[in-house]
């Protein structure tokens, strides 16, 4: 239905997991299936409706030790599969409202960063070699104040570097994610790929459609977007959607249309040295 609705099949799937779920070789497989290459984001709590303050999962927890064995399961099943895998792995760190921000859960300043290094370490003892690591910030609107390059890992444990970040009230795309990128590139050349976005409701928003695929294209250090293709009814705290009226839709397929997509590859598994 989304790729009827856009005009081309979508080559990039994201899935969330929490760190009470196993790895699903079933939503990997599904996403190569259809022909996209998996995202999963990986968020380290226990559920959504604890909120901010979990102890369990606080960063220093994670650093310390005491969700080892579940990580390293992970990373023996993600091996064990060899399929390629984007890892998201906590993400929009520098938000306040999810329990790994150094802001929240009893988290202190540098702990972000040891908690990340700690699981990709892991990763890399387990000889894990079909995961992509992509750290992914939100977007500075409303987290002005925190600066980016503290909750940096450093480009030895990242691979790819992204954004959440959804239209509200701009008229531009560079509006949106400028600034954030704009700090980014002082520090790493990662590539960039748009984790999460979408546009709010409103007569404008068909014309920041047009302008996001415009931005896209000339900016060739950002190779991709995943768009949030959820109304309210669907999970959405606004209705981000696309698809939304006939005008945002046609905005959308135009954009899409214009770009040149790449070929997702067909998910053969990587051998493990």
């Amino acid at each position: 239905m989304v790729a009827q609705r856009a005009g081309a099949r979508p080559n990039l799937l994201e899935y969330f997991a929490k760190w009470t779920e196993d790895y699903r070789r079933d939503a990997v497989d599904a996403a190569y299936q259809q022909g996209a290459v998996p995202l999963l984001t990986w968020e380290p709590w226990g559920s959504g409706a604890a909120g901010t303050e979990q102890p369990e999962y606080a960063l220093a927890e994670i650093s310390n030790g005491r969700h080892d064995a579940y990580i390293r399961r992970f990373a023996h099943d993600v091996k064990a599969h060899g399929r390629p895998v984007i890892l998201r792995f906590a993400h929009e760190m520098n938000g306040t409202w999810f329990p790994w921000a150094e802001q929240r859960n009893g988290n202190s300043a540098g702990e972000y960063v040891e908690a990340w290094r700690h699981v990709h370490d892991i990763f890399t003892e387990a000889g894990v070699r079909n995961v992509a690591w992509q750290w992914s910030p939100n977007i500075l609107r409303t987290v002005e104040k925190v600066r980016l390059q503290p909750l940096y890992p450093g480009d030895k444990y990242v691979d790819i570097i992204g954004l959440s970040g959804y239209r509200k009230h701009e008229m531009r795309a560079a509006d949106v994610f400028e600034p954030a990128l704009r700090e980014m590139r002082a520090f790493t050349r990662r590539p960039a790929l748009i984790a999460e976005t979408g546009a709010r409701p409103g007569d404008d928003k068909a014309l920041w459609i047009a302008d996001f695929f415009t931005w896209l294209r000339g900016r060739p250090d950002v190779i991709g977007f995943v768009w949030f293709e959820r109304s309210i009814e669907q999970g959405g705290k606004q209705d981000w959607r696309f698809a939304e009226t006939a005008e945002t839709q046609n905005a959308f397929r135009q954009g899409l249309a214009d770009l040149d997509l790449a070929d997702a590859p067909g998910g053969e598994p990587v051998l493990s040295g």
